[in-house]
């Protein structure tokens, strides 16, 4: 974090100071998508770091360099695309985050995300597998992650990935109010308090279920710091409110300064609480949901609200598998009871007899269930007996 920070802020780089596990650092800066700020970082640094983890950052630097220099042009490829075929979406987020940092290459590999209706979602899935894309993720009913050999990654969704009824609600009201790009009225953008909005809520949601990125945070910071002249603090407070995570969201947004921005910035005021809330926020970020000693009361409500609503997709999994395995169960029965209990036409072939007297249906049924059985039996009786005389002349060879 401090490495981070420094990066970030364009100031003086903290000495570091005893021995660093380089291969738990590099790990975890790779999971929460910050390797390559974190070479910027270690520049000076290089006698400090051991060769194969100082590659690895390298590789990853190398990685967002290349992703500066495909990604817009990949970007406006689909976006035309989706225009000349007449195709709605709304944009959630795109490569353009990128401008709010000030050297391009500490961005992250950030994704085009499309919000598309069902119908279109299809469609477009397959320009993309026709344009080279396949996909690199799946989001359970709701959509997927496709990506190209170049690097870039598109974000495609038919349902926004939040299970919760408030979430679903208040996220569709964000939807409805996007507004044309340019002048294309199939292809349309959040506003800018929307987009701060939905990086807010989704901020929560993700360290509701741990999945809170540092990278996140850090996109969230440069976002309302780039911003924050134009977005009326009061009126998305109101709508964070609608979430219930109003004062939750305004806790991470406080971290995100802490984290990355200056003193001299005023970007939120200071709290008034103690900071040792703030401690617990950190923790549960930086340990992925390890250290989960929650204090916050809207994280526990919106963390049992989801549990709830998983829970209750579980409950129904288990009934559809039950309901499957009975039903599974009564065609095999049914497969049986008709061998035993075989349709009139198929016993009148066997019983000439029955289509004059057909009330005696139930008598055939007895006579060639008998027969059979005694078929059966017979068969069985005459495999021992070949059995024995086998055993009886291995022995007999054995003996001699």
């Amino acid at each position: 974090m401090n490495l981070a920070g420094s990066v970030i802020r364009q100031d003086a780089i903290r000495p570091i100071h005893g021995t660093i596990n380089w291969e738990r650092m590099y790990r975890t800066a790779d999971y929460h998508r910050i390797a390559n700020l974190i070479y910027l970082g270690l520049m000076g640094k290089r006698e400090m770091v051991p060769e194969r983890w100082r590659e690895r950052f390298f590789e990853r630097y190398q990685e967002a360099l290349r992703y500066g220099e495909i990604c817009n042009e990949a970007e406006r490829e689909i976006l035309t695309l989706l225009e000349m075929k007449e195709i709605s979406c709304i944009i959630l987020a795109s490569c353009g985050v990128r401008d709010l940092y000030q050297v391009k290459e500490m961005a992250g590999n950030s994704p085009l995300i499309l919000f598309l209706d069902s119908e279109s979602y299809v469609l477009v899935k397959g320009y993309l597998v026709d344009l080279g894309y396949e996909t690199d993720r799946t989001y359970e009913e709701c959509g997927e992650c496709m990506k190209k050999v170049s690097g870039f990654t598109v974000e495609i969704y038919h349902d926004l990935p939040f299970i919760t009824s408030t979430y679903k609600k208040q996220m569709q009201r964000l939807l409805e109010r996007s507004v044309p790009r340019n002048s294309s009225q199939r292809i349309r953008n959040l506003t800018v308090q929307d987009r701060f909005v939905f990086r807010m809520a989704q901020a929560v949601y993700h360290y509701a279920t741990n999945e809170l990125l540092l990278r996140e945070v850090l996109d969230l910071y440069l976002f309302h710091k780039a911003w924050q002249s134009r977005l009326d603090h009061e009126s998305i407070m109101d709508m964070l409110s609608a979430f219930h995570i109003d004062e939750l969201a305004e806790k991470l947004l406080y971290i995100s300064y802490m984290w990355f921005g200056s003193k001299a910035e005023s970007g939120i005021e200071r709290p008034d609480e103690n900071l040792e809330v703030y401690d617990v926020l950190e923790n549960r970020i930086l340990s992925r949901g390890a250290i989960e000693k929650e204090t916050d009361p809207q994280a526990q409500e919106l963390g049992s609200m989801i549990e709830r609503v998983r829970e209750k997709e579980r409950r129904r999994e288990r009934l559809g598998s039950m309901k499957d395995d009975l039903a599974a169960r009564w065609r095999e029965m049914r497969r049986s009871l008709h061998w035993i209990f075989p349709e009139y036409r198929y016993m009148c072939a066997i019983y000439p007899w029955l289509e004059s007297l057909p009330i005696l249906l139930p008598v055939s049924w007895i006579i060639r269930d008998v027969r059979l059985l005694l078929g059966m039996l017979k068969n069985k009786l005459r495999s021992r007996k070949k059995a024995r005389v086998s055993d009886q002349g291995n022995q007999d060879q054995a003996d001699f």
